[in-house]
């Protein structure tokens, strides 16, 4: 295990702490630092995927919506 310093306003430190008092606080940060860890890492996932659907969408063929409808009609009794 290592120690970290944060700086964090003195109202926040007061909740947390009466929040999470007759807690584990190294536990409840380290747990938090993870979730935000992942979260951070979704987002920049999240990022990615939507980049890359916008470059097929560009690259995709436009159709109208004329022959959208003839290709949803096209065999239908």
């Amino acid at each position: 295990m290592t120690t970290v310093n944060y700086s964090v306003p003195e109202k926040i430190k007061a909740k947390f702490n009466k929040v999470f008092a007759g807690e584990n606080k190294s536990r409840v940060i380290a747990e938090l630092m993870q979730k935000a860890i992942e979260e951070k890492e979704h987002r920049k996932q999240r990022s990615r995927l939507v980049k890359d659907l916008l470059k097929l969408r560009d690259a995709s063929i436009s159709i109208s919506e004329e022959a959208v409808h003839r290709a949803r009609e096209y065999g239908r009794p």
